[in-house]
């Protein structure tokens, strides 16, 4: 297949392009905005025309859920109006969303079939992205997806081991909870179902398994990233002051992933082992 990778700058994208060397009887093009603007139908058009492409895997979003609040009309093209380009291209969609769909006050893991609710301008355009979506493209795979990191990129794992180095003190939210997700992991799942012998369409969830706050997260980086000197307290969402609120609650029930394509997927500090691994040559 051709298979057109969007986003290829970001942490997933970047683990997509590590990975997709392992299969090699796909030939794939890697594009990000300078290459190709995903919002722009015409020349979507033309590059799928062009390279005759069979598959398009989305990982381009708009994920700066504060900078959202306040340039939603971006946020909009990107996250919501970019699916409705894309899913009308006539090939098949593999797209990424997040638990940001959700209202976030669950005490349970959320299915793919309970209602959505989101209450920020990330949630709202990524849910209106994937109705864009699967109205452009019944046949498209969904995968929503939380707490994404990865050693490429900015994000929270790269964060806490710069302040833990920085900080004699850190205070980190203890009251908000869900599961890490490796992006490497989740880039497999995606080659999980393109590889797989039999297209499944539809909305799945996927994170790597169990369950843990910000702060006990921070505390096993800086256990395995060999941080010993800064005290990492627990603090409420109240107590930090988020500019836009966050869930509190983003646990996503796997069972659909697993059983449709049968896999195992990988615990939440076996993948941050292997992210960390990769990132103590660079501290």
């Amino acid at each position: 297949m051709n298979i057109l990778i969007t986003g290829s700058n970001g942490q997933l994208g970047n683990e997509m392009r590590v990975l997709s060397a392992q299969h090699p009887r796909h030939n794939y093009f890697f594009t990000d905005v300078a290459e190709l603007d995903i919002t722009n139908r015409q020349a979507v058009s033309a590059f799928v025309s062009s390279y005759a492409i069979d598959l398009i895997v989305n990982c381009a979003a708009y994920t700066n859920v504060d900078k959202a609040e306040e340039d939603e009309v971006t946020a909009h093209k990107i996250n919501a109006e970019a699916l409705s380009v894309l899913g009308s291209q006539g090939v098949r969609v593999i797209h990424i969303s997040t638990d940001y769909v959700f209202s976030g006050k669950a005490c349970v893991p959320y299915r793919e079939t309970d209602s959505a609710a989101p209450n920020t301008v990330y949630g709202r355009t990524k849910y209106e992205g994937e109705k864009l979506l699967l109205a452009a493209c019944p046949e498209a795979v969904i995968l929503r997806t939380a707490w994404l990191y990865s050693s490429f990129g900015n994000n929270f794992v790269k964060t806490m081991i710069r302040l833990g180095h920085e900080r004699e003190s850190l205070g980190v939210v203890f009251d908000q909870i869900g599961t890490p997700t490796y992006a490497a992991d989740l880039a497999q799942a995606i080659f999980t179902v393109i590889e797989s012998p039999v297209w499944h369409p539809g909305i799945y969830h996927f994170t790597n398994e169990g369950v843990i706050s910000w702060y006990d997260f921070t505390k096993a980086i800086h256990a395995l990233i060999g941080i010993n000197n800064c005290h990492v307290s627990p603090i409420s969402s109240e107590e930090y002051q988020y500019r836009t609120p966050r869930p509190h609650y983003s646990v996503l029930d796997k069972s659909k992933f697993k059983k449709t394509f049968n896999v195992e997927i990988p615990y939440w500090l076996d993948g941050l082992k292997r992210c960390i691994e990769k990132l103590n040559t660079e501290f």
